[in-house]
């Protein structure tokens, strides 16, 4: 792949940070946090602006924002003076958010990821220049060691797609993967 390795325009308070509390869980669950969170990851932002690129109020934002903070997920990366107000940067507190399991009445919805990017999914113009979606989805029968050193996999994957350079005026893209454990059924043993 080609493509320049993003840099931005704060440090990150470390590298990744496990998301393990409730609260956490419960900040990251909305879907107007997790897109703000989405938005920082390019570079640091006033309320103004996030407000301003999500098509809502300062106020609501704002909360937003208050909760992000409470959780640990964001902090102000720096401020600004503008006449007699300070004007807050925010970005995240870490690059990489890794979630640990949870018991179930602590958690979201495990599939949060993947209701995400169905609800930031747009169909393509068919006569327009980008491409649409691409998308797979298979199944194995391997065992549980396996199927870790395959998620490590992914995981590699999708660093490397978030660390290419933010480019202006360009679409953004999502990436999504998971490795997870199924109903599917056996098939019988076949009789001659």
């Amino acid at each position: 792949m080609t493509g320049k390795r993003r840099k931005l325009d704060y440090d990150f308070a470390q590298e990744v940070l496990e998301v393990t509390e409730p609260e956490q869980y419960r900040a990251i669950g909305d879907a107007t946090r997790q897109r703000i969170i989405s938005l920082l990851t390019e570079r640091a932002a006033t309320t103004s602006q996030l407000a301003e690129a999500l098509g809502q109020p300062k106020g609501s934002v704002g909360h937003h924002l208050k909760v992000l903070e409470s959780a640990g997920l964001i902090r102000v990366v720096r401020t600004r003076q503008v006449r007699a107000l300070t004007e807050k940067y925010y970005g995240r507190t870490a690059r990489l958010f890794m979630f640990s399991d949870m018991d179930e009445s602590e958690a979201t919805e495990p599939f949060m990821f993947f209701r995400q990017a169905m609800n930031e999914y747009v169909d393509p113009d068919p006569e327009g220049p980008e491409a649409g979606g691409w998308s797979t989805l298979r199944h194995a029968r391997i065992p549980a060691e396996k199927a870790q050193e395959f998620y490590e996999k992914v995981l590699e994957l999708a660093d490397e797609f978030a660390e290419y350079e933010s480019m202006p005026r360009e679409r953004v893209y999502g990436f999504v993967a998971g490795v997870y454990l199924t109903d599917l059924p056996e098939l019988p043993e076949e009789s001659e």
